[in-house]
């Protein structure tokens, strides 16, 4: 039984609520969970997942509850003896993951990092950028699920990163897999917030599942419709003088770097009310700036920005942090529902 599309504010505490689909998901690179709180709205069952960073780990704990989390490398995850494995990760409907993007990411250094050892925050383990993806399909040919799911960024599809999506095709092709690769916007998916993202989806060859088809086209949700009722609540974090000085010089729904003598500052926008958000981002430069008031906006105002739950619970954690490299979970909800249509019959 499918479950209904959200396009609202809404409780962690409603997912037990949600029709089951009767699939089983397993997540990598999960982060704070928001395409694990996606395939839960959708009716999936979320087993658990693979995640290297402890804090981040204690957050989808807090939160989720998983059966099977393993607090590791997803290259070490890989060494793990297949047989001695929970057999629920043996009979896997959907592999997720969302394999860390920042050396293809836009606001990032892209293609400088290639081939470059990174600790992502602090308290990670140092990894090699561009072996990561791989490894996940990798994970993909030990469990063999029916059908694998990855999200990266726009980035991925531009410039010389075209060369790396052609040997993400390879890696799936070899691991037994045909592949589609999305270009999506999280705006026309039901959230407030233009957030291109690329989707992998796999279909494992001896299922003989056709191809997929995703056509989202959802009423746009501006920011005001999305955050106006909403009560603060989380740290204010004023303007500095000096970009309180070059917010007071753009109007809504430009970069500061409008202002800036420099062009500095490209990635800090000041919302336009009465559009979408930008896209919300880790880094603390990047969290999106109030049309009213000389602040970042806050964790209240953030969750209906990016679909998170109202009761969401961020761990002494940053918001913007945890929902910067998450998926918006309404994304993930439409991406599961499909899938779940298209592939395995729920209606």
């Amino acid at each position: 039984m499918s479950a209904p599309l959200l396009t609202g504010p809404w409780l962690l505490s409603d997912l037990p609520f949600v029709p089951s689909n009767g699939l089983n998901v397993f997540s990598c690179f999960h982060c704070g969970g928001g395409s694990s709180m996606g395939y839960k709205l959708a009716g999936c069952n979320v087993l658990g997942g693979v995640e290297i960073d402890p804090k981040i780990m204690e957050l989808y704990r807090v939160n989720h509850n998983p059966k099977h989390s393993y607090l590791m490398a997803v290259g070490d995850f890989n060494k793990i003896p297949v047989a001695t494995l929970p057999k629920p990760l043996l009979n896997l409907d959907i592999l997720d993951g969302s394999p860390p993007c920042s050396s293809f990411s836009i606001a990032g250094s892209r293609e400088k990092k290639w081939g470059s050892e990174h600790a992502f925050r602090e308290g990670q383990a140092v990894q090699r950028l561009d072996d990561l993806f791989f490894d996940f399909i990798q994970t993909a040919k030990n469990l063999q699920p029916k059908v694998v799911v990855a999200e990266n960024v726009k980035g991925l599809v531009i410039g010389n990163a075209k060369g790396y999506v052609k040997e993400i095709f390879k890696a799936f092709s070899d691991a037994g897999y045909d592949c589609q690769l999305f270009l999506l916007n999280a705006v026309k998916m039901g959230v407030p917030q233009r957030r291109e993202r690329t989707f992998f989806l796999a279909r494992r060859k001896n299922l003989d599942l056709p191809q997929i088809k995703l056509n989202f086209d959802e009423p746009i949700i501006t920011l005001r419709d999305a955050i106006d009722p909403v009560k603060l609540a989380g740290k204010i974090t004023w303007l500095t003088p000096e970009t309180k000085k070059l917010w007071e010089q753009v109007q809504p729904g430009q970069a500061l770097s409008k202002a800036h003598p420099k062009g500095h500052r490209f990635n800090a926008y000041v919302m336009n009310p009465y559009k979408p958000a930008s896209t919300v981002t880790a880094s603390a430069g990047g969290t999106p700036i109030h049309w009213a008031e000389p602040r970042r906006l806050v964790a209240s105002e953030l969750i209906r920005v990016q679909s998170f739950p109202d009761d969401y619970d961020f761990n002494n954690l940053s918001p913007a942090y945890v929902m910067g490299m998450s998926v918006p979970p309404f994304m993930t909800q439409r991406v599961a529902h499909q899938i779940a249509k298209q592939w395995f019959g729920v209606v």
